[in-house]
């Protein structure tokens, strides 16, 4: 950020007083600007024991399967997000069942927010971001080209609890060490 959306005026990075980090603050209107983290919320369309994915045909991670998910927009709900990045990404009708996962992404700002669901039909095919979509079972999922280490480690979660028969809400961190990813427990610490 480098101006103010308030006046238009520079800002700098500084602690504000009765703050414990640094924001962008306007050097002439004196507004502080907040920065959050972004919410990402998606499904995992579970049809006869198999995962719907989809391919993805825009960056970043063009070329590699996912669950799908996205953004939330302002005004919606984590629900409502999450039948609308389903339906643009795999033109898929799903019922949401309960929110299976919520991990932290410290690295890149955001919150993911995953639900178990069930497709309604079987009438799907790629959205605009996708290139292609599939049913997968367990033994044929793409493994080696998951786009992301939040749908590798959903999904692994998810077969673990569907081996149980017990499917629980799974909290942690994602946390990027160099090249690879490390998953710590949530508060609860049962994974």
């Amino acid at each position: 950020m480098k101006f103010c959306s308030h006046c238009g005026s520079q800002v700098i990075s500084k602690i504000p007083p009765d703050d414990d980090r640094p924001r962008y603050v306007c050097i002439v209107c004196e507004t502080i600007h907040y920065q959050n983290p972004r919410v990402v919320t998606g499904c995992i369309p579970e049809h006869d024991g198999r995962i719907l994915l989809c391919k993805r045909a825009i960056e970043p991670r063009r070329g590699y399967w996912t669950l799908p998910a996205g953004f939330m927009e302002l005004g919606e709900t984590s629900f409502e997000a999450a039948l609308r990045e389903t339906l643009e990404e795999a033109n898929a009708r799903v019922e949401l069942l309960e929110l299976y996962a919520v991990f932290n992404l410290p690295h890149v700002d955001q919150v993911y927010m995953m639900y178990r669901s069930k497709l309604l039909d079987l009438d799907f095919s790629p959205g605009k971001e996708s290139v292609a979509v599939d049913l997968f079972a367990e033994h044929l999922i793409p493994w080696d080209d998951l786009a992301f280490a939040t749908i590798r480690q959903t999904l692994k979660f998810y077969f673990q609890d569907r081996q149980s028969g017990h499917f629980r809400l799974h909290t942690g961190d994602i946390i990027k060490q160099g090249e690879r990813y490390d998953f710590r427990d949530g508060p609860s610490g049962e994974t």
